[in-house]
């Protein structure tokens, strides 16, 4: 009898953390920005556990938590294949990410029993460090990949890839379906033309 290996626990807590922090931007399906001020940042912060209400937040912090979002969202596109994230913008995401990773240093927690990646700040560095050791945590874990940005243009809504293949590209069937409508209404307009 040939033994079967155990699927890899996801940790859907991590993964949670990332997914929540990238699909805070605004879209055309009438999401809102919610790191557009100072105060939408700390509450998102604050709702998720990882910002003390007392500190102050500025709009210069909402500013940087954008920019971390931008990147991994770039990142995730690229997971996705999206096509129309080229070499440049990818670059540029990288570039920010490892200065990012600088700006927002992790600290390993070693126990009798785990060891893992905290934000090694507290405030609004420990909240984008926290980020970044939940995205360094899924990809110790080989979880990184399945992590993807929506193809469709107006969505780029970050989602878990849960296919065998790793093949998703959209986040739903609904974007899928956008985007074909979309490939042929061009195709009918070419072949009129």
């Amino acid at each position: 009898m040939e033994a079967t290996r155990e699927a890899p626990k996801w940790n859907e807590d991590v993964a949670a953390l990332v997914l929540q922090f990238v699909n805070t931007r605004a879209d055309g399906a009438g999401r809102v920005e919610n790191f557009g001020t100072a105060s939408g940042f700390a509450d998102w912060a604050i709702e998720h556990g990882l910002l003390d209400a007392a500190i102050v937040v500025t709009d210069s912090d909402a500013a940087a938590a954008r920019e971390l979002r931008d990147a991994l969202v770039t990142v995730l596109l690229t997971h996705s294949g999206d096509p129309d994230v080229g070499d440049a913008q990818v670059a540029e995401a990288e570039r920010y990410l490892l200065q990012a990773g600088v700006r927002y240093p992790l600290t390993t927690v070693v126990t009798a029993e785990t060891a893992q990646l905290v934000a090694g700040s507290t405030g609004v560095p420990g909240v984008l460090g926290a980020v970044l050791a939940a995205v360094t945590e899924m990809a110790q874990r080989g979880d990184w990949m399945r992590l993807k940005a929506c193809c469709n243009p107006p969505c780029h809504f970050g989602f878990i890839d849960r296919t065998r293949n790793r093949a998703a590209r959209y986040c739903s069937p609904g974007c899928g379906s956008q985007v074909s409508m979309r490939a042929l209404r061009q195709r009918r307009k070419h072949a009129s033309s």
